[in-house]
């Protein structure tokens, strides 16, 4: 009888202990849902010669940057793909994870960094380099936002089909 009461006890412990976690679990995720709401969203268009890019960024709740980016470039294939980061001051450092369209099997991911001015943005030259399959924007070496191709006007915000 004792090590039936012991028993009821011990899996009463348990139940409860794993209803507490439940209850911690769900307030992770509504913390996580509440920081990765959207504030804002604003719309950029850089053309240069015959390429153009198309970006969409998103300010959530968190302060962090999220966001999509096409890239059509005359003498490469398309690149279609996802944009995170934050603001640094007036700089925009962020990941271009993407996909060819003509090779949608292999993902890529980019380091860029983009300088907002005068309510453009621009994207910057920096070296890059890659450590154990990593890429990077080297952190001694300083990003040249004058001498660049792409520099971002806001534009209307298109409407996914």
């Amino acid at each position: 009888m004792k090590k039936l009461v012991v028993s009821c006890l011990l899996v009463t412990c348990v139940g409860l202990q794993s209803c507490k976690d439940n209850e911690k679990q769900k307030a992770a995720e509504a913390a996580k849902v509440a920081a990765e709401t959207i504030v804002s969203t604003e719309c950029y268009k850089a053309i240069y010669e015959k390429d153009t890019i198309d970006l969409k960024v998103n300010t959530l709740k968190n302060g962090k940057i999220s966001g999509n980016m096409t890239m059509k470039v005359a003498a490469a294939t398309e690149r279609v793909g996802e944009l995170a980061g934050e603001f640094h001051g007036d700089t925009l450092f962020a990941d271009y994870t993407f996909k060819e369209v003509t090779n949608k099997n292999k993902t890529f991911k980019n380091p860029m960094a983009f300088l907002k001015k005068d309510n453009k943005l621009i994207l910057g030259n920096g070296t890059m380099q890659t450590t154990m399959g990593v890429t990077y924007l080297v952190k001694d070496k300083p990003i040249d936002f004058d001498r660049v191709k792409y520099k971002f006007d806001v534009a209307a915000c298109a409407e996914k089909k």
